[in-house]
């Protein structure tokens, strides 16, 4: 039988891939590359593109989209099944992985074509990705000792092991516990949809009654809704303690203390520490901004405590302001944790006279697809339509991005469109590439994205309904995708996303963010779950009044992650004195004004740092939000020339943005590709204007 993860062309067979293929696929694919290394590393003649680097690139393509369609069947359904044949075959790509970023004849060889004449006759993107090799083959231990390289490996090897143990803790964690409710009473202030779905979870678990989970279409609602006090704080100590050493009631020791993500977090750090320093380097902060926009720690951390003492007084502000209307209104006088969503809901409310979930009935899925589509078609002159695909589960959907020619519509790229929560899916939204566009010798290789949600479903056949912060995070995902799909770079090393630096990949992302407040572009998206009825000019007004509401509060929630992500990485030495909850501790005392109970584990479901790739760089998406607050004035400072009432939506604006951000990939850096558009630096008064933090 073919096995379909050995399929290397067109597009990945979900139909037909089951876990009984990982291992042979991965067994015969790493025989086939250190079939090639051997070949390699025995030529005696001198290394060029050709002979040396294609191959290389051919091979990691090979590996790389087969293991690809591993992890990703792993994230977004992770049956016992899958989880056993990634876990069992991870240990192994781990090492293969290390074996070959450790290659001193492979390291010599890329530096001998960088050294040689061959390499000025290379054009400058081929430059840059054997400039990148070496860079990166030296981060993987190259250049160690031959005695020290089989621990290098090892912390390798162990770490990815123990970041996929991070990332299914939570996971087993948020499906464990769920919120039986059965006294209907106890669901006032609920929305229809959550308490409707919540009924069709206790069905199916066959129990009467509502269940609600920690997942966030879930719980979401009850902390932002419930007027049920005990309710909220049930579910917020549930969540706050997932993959932790308490119980869902913060106090009782855990039923599960193998899901415990503490020792995970110490030994991650340790080895991250440990790597760091054979490498000559003090702390992984140095190894992790290598490939980054930002020079040093101290740069990133001056740059988090500027933007978090601006934003603190507002912060404050917000805070007072939520206790005084909590304590004359609504009788708190103690405002707690679980109250302060609920409470701010209610805030805004009184203050611009509109709920959430009052917006969320303009928002069904359907016309929230069209609206996106449309930005991307008016922006970048392409055309969007459904398409079909093998999808690993029913709901998933498949589209094309085409382009008009001389010659006809050509093929842009493909996407992948997961967007409800399940079981078996991690949490969170994301995109990860398929297929990354390149040039062959038969052709063009057209990119394919996954872009991966956890919305609500439908529920009893009716369409789901977003909320606008959903409809935020589709566009922001959807900025990724096309990153990656509408490149034009053909060496797939720094084609689309690959090759960009970790601090500037959420630049296209937080751009496409902004038009989700643009009224013509809401006018194009929005039709009411009952009526039809477009998004009326009053409820509008009312959301740009409260746009950014607690945005100070917001802003100094992410300069507090990513403070305490950096200090984790930079100054902190696991198994001293001072434990994680303490520098989160110290991080707090210096920029937030909430300060969460002691029993709350944030820390043990950071999944972005400990099992993502945003390790010693959650500050990116603070400094992405500067690029993108600052790109996007781009688009309003044409609309202004043209009139009070012209659209942001700029077809030459937006065809500049494609030609110089987003089409050129990780092919220049992307401090160059942001002045080749924007005509200079960034600048961070963008994002404090945006955010109501300084005058317009």
């Amino acid at each position: 039988m073919t096995n379909p993860l050995l399929e290397s062309q067109g597009l990945p067979r979900f139909d037909a891939v089951l876990p009984e293929h990982v291992k042979p696929a991965v067994d015969a694919l790493l025989a086939e590359s250190k079939a090639l290394v051997a070949l390699l590393e025995a030529d005696k003649t001198a290394p060029d593109w050709d002979n040396f680097v294609a191959p290389m690139i051919d091979s990691g393509e090979r590996f790389g989209r087969a293991w690809g369609v591993v992890g990703h069947l792993h994230s977004v359904m992770d049956t016992p099944e899958w989880r056993e044949a990634y876990n069992a075959l991870l240990p192994e790509v781990s090492r293969h992985y290390a074996e070959l970023g450790q290659n001193l004849k492979l390291f010599s060889r890329y530096r001998q074509l960088r050294d040689s004449a061959v390499f000025a006759t290379l054009s400058p993107v081929r430059q840059r990705i054997v400039e990148n090799e070496v860079r990166d083959f030296r981060l993987s231990g190259a250049e160690l000792p031959e005695e020290k390289k089989p621990r290098f490996q090892a912390i390798a090897e162990e770490q990815a092991s123990l970041a996929a143990k991070f990332s299914e803790n939570v996971l087993d964690a948020t499906n464990h516990h769920s919120e039986h409710v059965t006294d209907e009473a106890v669901l006032a202030g609920i929305p229809e949809d959550a308490v409707a779905a919540a009924h069709a979870a206790a069905e199916r678990a066959g129990k009467e009654g509502w269940l609600f989970t920690l997942h966030m279409p879930s719980y979401f609602p009850v902390m932002q809704y419930a007027e049920n006090r005990a309710l909220r704080e049930r579910v917020y100590r549930a969540y706050a303690t997932r993959a932790s050493e308490f119980a869902a009631d913060g106090v009782s020791p855990t039923e599960f203390p193998e899901r415990n993500n503490a020792p995970n977090i110490d030994r991650i750090l340790s080895l991250r520490n440990e790597a760091a320093q054979m490498l000559g380097y003090h702390n992984y902060a140095e190894v992790s901004l290598v490939a980054k926009m930002a020079d040093t720690p101290d740069e990133v951390l001056d740059f988090l405590r500027d933007l978090g003492r601006r934003a603190k007084p507002f912060a404050e502000r917000d805070l007072a302001e939520l206790r005084e209307f909590a304590a004359r209104e609504l009788g708190l006088a103690d405002v707690q944790p679980w109250d302060i969503t609920w409470a701010s809901e209610k805030l805004r409310q009184a203050r611009y006279a509109f709920s959430e979930q009052e917006v969320k009935q303009y928002f069904p899925e359907n016309m929230v697809l069209r609206g996106l589509f449309s930005v991307v078609e008016n922006l970048y002159g392409v055309s969007i339509s459904p398409d079909t695909a093998p999808v690993w589960e029913d709901s998933v959907r498949f589209f094309r991005i085409e382009r008009e020619t001389a010659s006809g519509k050509e093929l842009v790229g493909q996407f992948y469109l997961d967007l409800y929560a399940r079981q078996t899916k991690r949490g969170g939204a994301w995109m990860d590439s398929a297929i990354t566009r390149r040039r062959l010798t038969s052709g063009v290789q057209t990119p394919v994205a996954y872009l991966v949600c956890n919305f609500p479903g439908p529920v009893d056949g009716k369409q789901p309904t977003f909320s606008h912060d959903d409809v935020i995070t589709l566009f922001h995902e959807c900025g990724h995708g096309l990153h990656h799909l509408l490149t034009r770079v053909d060496e797939l090393p720094v084609s689309g996303i690959a090759g960009v630096e970790w601090d500037a990949v959420e630049l296209p992302s937080q751009f496409m963010e902004n038009f989700c407040w643009e009224w013509d572009v809401l006018q194009d998206m929005t039709a009411h779950a009952e009526t039809g009825e477009k998004l009326p000019r009053t409820l509008y007004d009312k959301m740009i009044a409260a746009k950014n509401f607690q945005s100070g509060m917001q802003t100094v929630r992410q300069v507090e992650f990513s403070l305490f992500d950096m200090r984790l990485h930079h100054d902190y030495q696991p198994g001293g004195s001072k434990t994680t909850q303490d520098v989160l501790a110290e991080v707090r005392s210096e920029v937030s004004v909430i300060i969460p109970p002691a029993w709350h584990r944030f820390p043990n479901s950071f999944s972005h740092i400990f099992a993502g790739g945003y390790s010693a760089g959650y500050y990116s998406y603070k400094w992405a939000e500067v690029l993108s607050a600052d790109a996007f004035s781009a688009f309003e400072e044409a609309a202004q020339k043209r009139g009070a009432e012209a659209s942001v939506l700029d077809r030459a604006t937006g065809q500049r943005f494609a030609d110089e951000v987003l089409a050129v990939g990780g092919s220049r850096p992307a401090l160059e590709s942001f002045k080749a558009f924007r005509g200079r630096a960034p600048q961070v008064d963008a994002l404090l204007r945006h955010s109501g933090m300084i005058a317009a």
